[in-house]
């Protein structure tokens, strides 16, 4: 068999499973020699957008990717440092000829690959960058007038129109050298950081292999119905294995679709709404891709230097879970337990956060980067500017959600907050549903409500409406 190039370089980024993966598999059709590559980076102990959690779900997925990678005659190669410092010497160390990688969606990651695709011209290696981790690329979804959309709803509609790719075929045999050496599999004291207490999910391919058949079995036809209920297992789950690539997406699509065709009328809804929630994220990625000043800048111009309270005393309460509103408690130490928060609980936190409290909705977006196992740049930022009021397609500032009432609807028997906020374990649950009267907190060892959300509601709703007025 002839091949295009002799040595091509994997280099593994937020993809890290060898099924249904396009560009692995080019590599491994075009090169006699495929090295799989894994540039941990350098940081330190602190870091504004992630922390143990993650680093562990990312630590145990590079293992379990590793020992798929051994399975078919490879393994793969850690380096540490900046990335185009790395692939600099180990392409000098390996005589490679050709580069392979998913491009990333954010902007920080596009900065890396300018400067590696630089490297790889300066050095005469072939680059070959493909876009992977979402359907559709930003620039295949584009308004009539060939513009990105800043609304969410058309996007959609044309998104779900689009053909899509087909699985592609199993990797069965790849040649990596065995002579080439490797630096450990990185754990937590790499980054020098504590260990990770939280009870995360399995990582992996195949861990994820099986929480997507899980929801695909159980799960996702009664989607439209349950996806907003903390309380009971209503979704998939498999948001931290979107976000380092342990599924494609394809497979995903194409499953979705054949459950739906095979389901009952009434069941279809479910698999209909679940692909919707998929498009909102790739929705997000077109809008850091086209927009990148999104991650500094409200996305709404009229909103840009909003006025927001410097942050007090309430900033430690609402992160540990001491707000006295048991949903918004119960959310927060969700995600301090679990690295994970259920996505209605993660509206509710975060429009609390900005709504009630007045905080810069930035302050919140670190916050959960460093805990979520699951953060996703795009999609944590879409997700607390819609909240704030101030994102594509936002909540307009007027809708703020009120704690007491998103309990009665979604939690009215406190099943959730009670699993969460133990000291509430023995109330009954009407006391969930409005702010206790008379001074008396909901229970002796909970706090009263560091805030009346009527109070701030009314506050917020003065604070826009000021606001707008002066920028005409």
């Amino acid at each position: 068999m002839s091949y295009t190039h002799q040595t091509g370089i994997y280099w593994f980024r937020r993809d890290l499973r060898i099924s249904d993966h396009k560009i692995l598999k080019t590599a491994s059709l075009q090169c006699n020699a495929v090295l799989p590559l894994y540039v941990v980076s350098d940081w330190k102990q602190q870091h504004n957008w992630t922390g143990p959690k993650r680093q562990q779900f990312l630590s145990q997925s590079l293992a379990s990717l590793d020992a798929n990678l051994r399975s078919l005659g490879s393994r793969l190669i850690i380096r540490q440092g900046r990335a185009v410092d790395r692939l600099r010497a180990f392409i000098h160390e390996t005589k490679a000829d050709a580069l392979y990688f998913q491009k990333d969606p954010d902007p920080f990651g596009k900065a890396t690959e300018q400067a590696v695709v630089a490297l790889c011209h300066e050095l005469g290696v072939t680059v070959h960058a493909m876009h992977d981790v979402s359907l559709h690329a930003p620039e295949e979804v584009l308004t009539g007038s060939n513009l990105p959309y800043r609304v969410y709803t058309p996007y959609s509609k044309n998104w779900l129109a689009l053909p899509k790719e087909a699985p592609v075929a199993k990797i069965t045999a790849l040649h990596t050298p065995p002579e080439i050496p490797s630096d450990p599999l990185p754990t937590l004291a790499i980054w020098n950081l504590p260990a990770c207490t939280a009870e995360i999910l399995p990582a992996g391919e195949k861990a994820a292999r099986a929480r997507f058949k899980t929801a695909l079995q159980e799960r996702i036809a009664a989607y439209q119905q349950k996806r907003d209920l903390p309380a009971i297992s209503g979704t998939s789950r498999i948001s931290q294995d979107l976000r380092y690539g342990l599924l494609s997406l394809r497979t995903i699509y194409q499953s979705i679709q054949q459950a739906s065709a095979e389901a009952p009328p009434a069941a279809k809804t479910g698999f209909h709404t679940y692909l919707k929630e998929l498009a909102w994220r790739e929705f997000y990625f077109a809008i850091i891709h086209y927009f990148p000043d999104v991650l500094e800048n409200e996305f709404s111009q009229q909103w840009r230097g909003l006025p927001w309270d410097e942050p007090d005393e309430k900033l430690d309460a609402w992160k540990q879970g001491r707000t006295g509103f048991p949903i918004v408690d119960a959310g927060m130490r969700e995600l301090l337990a679990t690295g994970h928060m259920h996505n209605r609980v993660r509206m509710i936190t975060a429009m609390f956060l900005t709504k009630d409290l007045h905080y810069d909705w930035r302050i919140g977006e670190s916050w959960f980067m460093q805990h979520l196992v699951d953060g996703e740049i795009a999609s944590n930022n879409g997700g607390w500017q819609w909240s704030a009021g101030t994102g594509a397609d936002a909540a307009p500032y007027f809708r703020i959600q009120n704690p007491w009432s998103q309990t009665a609807r979604f939690d009215n028997q406190g099943l959730y907050i009670k699993r969460w906020v133990p000291e509430l374990a023995l109330t009954h649950p009407e006391k969930f549903l409005e702010a206790p009267k008379n001074g008396r907190p909901i229970a002796n060892d909970y706090p009263l409500p560091i805030v009346d959300h009527n109070t701030e509601r009314l506050r917020t709703l003065a604070i826009f409406k000021n606001y707008k007025a002066e920028q005409k």
